[in-house]
């Protein structure tokens, strides 16, 4: 299921992490793990924020796609499932059916 994580970090922890090089090591895992199809950073919050849009093959894979942020920089996570246009369509295809008179 394609998802949208936003990842905040704390600053404290993101400052520390950027500065032991810890930061830079934990991206490059989490690309080579997730394989997103996009990852924009941007302040949101007064935080550093990161949007990372992936697959995620199986709900019981959520601990190790956070993980490593929770611990790497104290991040607070937010997951939802987003469709592609052609997944709009198709859903509403799905959901004219479902309605329709019988």
């Amino acid at each position: 299921m394609r998802m949208l994580m936003r990842v905040q970090m704390d600053v404290e922890a993101g400052n520390r992490a950027i500065r032991d090089g810890s930061w830079a090591q934990t991206m490059e895992t989490v690309m080579r793990e997730l394989q997103p199809e996009a990852v924009y950073f941007t302040a949101q919050d007064g935080m550093r924020t990161g949007f990372l849009v992936f697959d995620l093959k199986d709900p019981s894979d959520i601990p190790s796609v956070a993980e490593p942020f929770f611990m790497s920089v104290q991040a607070k996570i937010d997951l939802s499932p987003v469709m592609t246009p052609e997944d709009v369509q198709a859903g509403l295809e799905k959901a004219s059916r479902a309605f329709a008179p019988a």
